[in-house]
Formats: C-alpha cells, sequence, structure tokens
C-alpha cells in the first residue's frame, strides 16, 4: 500500500494506492499547515496518511511506501530534505510577504523516513514530468518540460530522456528567474521581481487587487483593464517559456496549475503567441499543450514517483 502525498503552497492532498494500478482512493485534502513549529507541515501529512487509512478501512502500518511530490526549493540536511518553500516558509522574505512563521525551512523528509519503509521526494514539477510522460501529453517525447502556473511557477525539465534534478534536487526553479525590471513585487523566496512574484496566483491579488478568478471573469467580459493584465501576464509566462525552449531545445512543454487549468482556453493562445515566430530555428516544431492528466496531474504526480 502506497501513499501518494501532494504538497502545494496553498493546499496539501493525500490519496492511497494499492498494487500497481492507477486507482487513487481515500483522498483528504487540508490547507497547507503554516503556522507552530517547523515539523507542522510533516505532522499534518503524517495525519493525513491516518485519516486516509481510516476512511479506506485499512491498517496504518499497511501503508509502508511513500511519494512525495512537493513544492520547492529543497535544502539538504544531513541527507534529507527539508524544505525552503517560498509560500510556506516565512522566514525567507520576512513579515512584509505575509505567512504566519519565521520558519527557513519545515522538515519533511526526516519525519516520514520514521513513519515509512520507503520514501521518494521529489519537487512536484519533477513528479508531475514524470506522470505526463508515463499517462499525459508528453508521452514519447525526450526533449519537454512539465510547467504548473499556479499558487506559484515550477517547473519539471527532461532533456534527452532524462530527467533533471541538479545538486539538490531544485532543477526547474524557472519560477525565481529575473525577466523584469520590476522592483516592487515581492517574492516569498524574497526575490523582487523574479517570474513568481509578477504571475503567480498569490501574486495577482497582491500586485493587482483581485484574485486570479475574478481577473479572468473580468477579461472575459471584455473589460479593458482586465484585459490589459492578462495580456501582460502572459507576456511574462511566456517569455518564460520562451527562454526555456530556446536554451534546452525542447520538443514540448506540457502547462497545468490551478491559474492555468481554470483559464485554459483564455492563456494557451494568449501563450503560443509570445514563443511562436520567434528564434524559428529553436522554436519551430515546439508546442504548448494543456496537461494531458488535466487537474489530477498533482495527485498523479506522488505516484508516478512510486512507479
Amino acid at each position: 500500500m502506497k501513499a501518494c502525498i501532494d504538497i502545494g503552497g496553498t493546499k496539501v492532498a493525500v490519496s492511497l494506492n494499492a498494487g500497481n494500478g492507477l486507482d487513487l482512493f481515500a483522498r483528504q485534502t487540508e490547507a497547507t499547515a503554516k503556522t507552530g513549529s517547523n515539523d507542522a507541515l510533516a505532522a499534518q501529512v503524517l495525519r493525513m496518511v491516518d485519516a486516509a487509512c481510516v476512511e479506506a478501512c485499512v491498517p496504518p502500518q499497511s501503508v509502508t511506501r511513500a511519494g512525495v511530490a512537493s513544492c520547492g526549493p529543497f535544502v539538504m540536511r544531513d541527507g534529507l530534505i527539508e524544505l525552503a518553500a517560498p509560500n510556506i516558509c516565512g522566514g525567507l522574505a520576512g513579515p512584509a510577504r505575509g505567512l504566519p512563521n519565521t520558519w527557513q525551512t519545515a522538515l519533511l523528509e526526516a519525519p516520514l523516513r520514521r513513519r515509512f519503509r520507503e520514501v521518494r521526494v521529489e519537487n512536484d514539477c519533477i513528479g508531475a514530468l514524470e506522470a505526463e510522460r508515463r499517462w499525459g501529453a508528453l508521452q514519447g517525447v525526450d526533449h519537454c518540460a512539465y510547467v504548473t502556473w499556479s499558487t506559484g511557477i515550477g517547473v519539471g525539465l527532461c532533456v534527452d530522456g532524462r530527467i533533471l534534478r541538479g545538486k539538490n534536487g531544485n532543477a526547474g526553479h524557472a519560477g525565481h528567474m529575473y525577466v523584469s525590471d520590476n522592483n516592487d513585487a515581492l517574492c516569498g523566496c524574497g526575490n523582487v521581481g523574479d517570474v513568481e512574484a509578477l504571475v503567480a496566483g498569490n501574486a495577482i491579488a497582491r500586485r493587482f487587487g483581485t484574485d486570479a478568478s475574478a481577473l479572468f471573469a473580468l477579461a472575459r467580459q471584455g473589460d479593458a483593464q482586465a484585459c490589459a493584465t492578462v495580456d501582460e501576464l502572459c507576456r511574462v509566462m511566456g517569455r518564460t517559456l520562451y527562454n526555456l525552449i530556446i536554451t534546452l531545445d525542447l520538443q514540448r512543454i506540457s502547462l497545468g496549475g490551478s491559474v492555468f487549468w481554470n483559464n485554459r482556453d483564455v492563456l494557451l493562445p494568449k501563450l503560443n503567441a509570445q514563443v511562436h515566430g520567434k528564434l524559428p530555428s529553436l522554436t519551430d516544431g515546439s508546442a504548448l499543450v494543456a496537461a494531458g492528466l488535466a487537474d489530477r496531474v498533482g495527485d498523479y504526480a506522488a505516484l508516478a514517483l512510486l512507479m
């Protein structure tokens, strides 16, 4: 029996899986723990696994393997992963960011290893990339990426059929690239004006005074200011995708996350317009596509880590 754990800046989801099939059951979701001591998130995950076991009427000791797809970045301490996630750890950017803690890191892998026989922790976009390559829109593609546009901006990268991880499993944190001279958009990591600070779901309300769903609703109604704002968001995100394509010579990028998925009809054409036609020798033959696993990609990301 496997625990499939998806940790994001807004919510944590836990599901169970039995055997080698794709069936996920007893799904639990909660807002991500951000108060108390810095082991609160790990304690939340373990409690949610136990709750899933109760719902499924299975003994907790039967769950011996855990796949964890988590937002990052990661910090290695004594060979074990802790989270230095900008949308969870308030100590990174300080009180101005508004998070209700002073954590520099959140404990994760060490508490889980005390509970499970096998634990695999990866960046959530690496997990999503593996899931999309197995079952989704990136099947059969050796040069590709998965990008989430959600609470934060995350990326999983694959070149020559090999998933890129880096020294601490942090390859793909393109959300913290600079693509603008903006000097007032504060990211949870402490950067000012990086991609995540400019366009992530939690940045939209801070920058424009309305949340993403309301902004896109206004844009669909033809509101001129909302349309201009959406165009600017797509200019920043489009440049990010363009940079990935030309740097890594990618064939296909699969896009997911709540901001993108809920507004993909508006965003996908605008993002394509920002990429295609620029430096055709590198962008011709590349494609931006919606995630094949739709809004379940996060759930399957954790499962893919254990397959």
